[in-house]
């Protein structure tokens, strides 16, 4: 997944002692909001009852990659990046690079089916409990799970990141995952082209609905609300607030993950390597994405992992917003 390309023998770049250790503490501070913050998430979740919703058992799954990746990839290369040299043998380098595109994919998968989750609660409340139910959730997981795991086992089986890249091997020993042109435009039409184009679709309907609903609740604002109809708005506006986070979740993403993307394809179907320091930055600005997921939910809480009553959206649509009827 990664296209780092890095000599192992070391260069002749000399770092002074201060220099390493800058760099070690940013690295080291990064891998810690990593694992923290996913940390955190994933017991909140898990302790807290009124947070085991379906959906937030698809947050729950994608902390759990991401701390995974925060636990192993990104030690690994902070190492690398710092000394810029492999350091670990050819059997680590193996379990890095099915590893860290496995867990890379997860986080994808997740973020889409998140999309596809919140575009059936906003835009399809009153059937949403029983299309989006604990068992689909666990589906939609599995599916997150093992269609990376095949993927990552097919591109180290049929050696996408080896067979017609040689001219790039020119360091014994070191350990980089660069793509060939037919599995570099692969990747990136599936891991970042298809994806986006699914998420940027379902959110644009969301927030469209979404906004529908705001004006909706704004021209009943001033009414006199009580017992069942103000639990209702209150939780219609929570569930929109939450949709909001999401698609902030889905902007970082992309931001985060654009640029290496782009760069790996331009890589791939030319013969032109970008700058090691460019792929570099792009290389932990993916890995960022990671560290910045619990970041966003912790901003938000608790409005974005609350409980949601599908019920009460339901109502609240019909009671309000039946002139609106609007189509995803």
């Amino acid at each position: 997944f990664f296209s780092f390309f890095f000599l192992c023998i070391r260069s002749n770049e000399v770092r002074t002692k201060v220099a390493y250790a800058a760099l070690y503490c940013f690295f080291l501070t990064a891998i810690l909001i990593t694992v923290g913050g996913n940390l955190v998430v994933i017991i909140s979740i898990c302790h807290f009852k009124q947070l085991r919703t379906p959906t937030n058992l698809l947050v729950l799954s994608l902390a759990v990659a991401d701390l995974f990746l925060g636990l192993f990839s990104m030690p690994l290369i902070m190492v690398r990046s710092v000394e810029t040299c492999w350091y670990f043998g050819s059997t680590v380098c193996i379990m890095y690079s099915f590893v860290d595109v496995v867990l890379c994919t997860v986080s994808l998968f997740h973020l889409v089916f998140i999309a596809i989750d919140r575009y059936h609660a906003v835009c399809d409340p009153m059937r949403y409990p029983s299309k989006i139910t604990v068992s689909t959730v666990w589906m939609f997981i599995a599916i997150g799970w093992v269609i990376p795991i095949l993927y990552s086992s097919g591109l180290l089986y049929f050696r996408g990141n080896s067979d017609g890249i040689e001219v790039y091997n020119l360091c014994p020993g070191d350990c980089m995952i660069l793509l060939n042109a037919l599995w570099g435009l692969l990747d990136t039409i599936f891991t970042f082209c298809l994806p986006f184009s699914i998420m940027i679709s379902l959110y644009s309907k969301i927030f469209i609905v979404a906004r529908q609903h705001a004006r909706a609740m704004h021209r009943v604002v001033h009414q006199k609300l009580t017992g069942e109809r103000k639990r209702n708005a209150e939780n219609k506006k929570k569930d929109n607030k939450a949709t909001k986070t999401l698609g902030i979740v889905v902007s970082v993403f992309i931001l985060c993950w654009s640029p290496y993307c782009f760069n790996n394809l331009f890589t791939s179907v030319s013969d032109v390597s970008s700058s090691p320091l460019v792929v570099e930055i792009f290389g932990w600005l993916a890995y960022f994405n990671s560290a910045f997921n619990p970041i966003i939910y912790g901003l938000f809480y608790p409005c974005n992992l609350s409980h949601r009553d599908g019920q009460a959206h339901s109502n609240f649509l019909e009671e309000k917003t039946k002139s609106l009827k609007p189509r995803c």
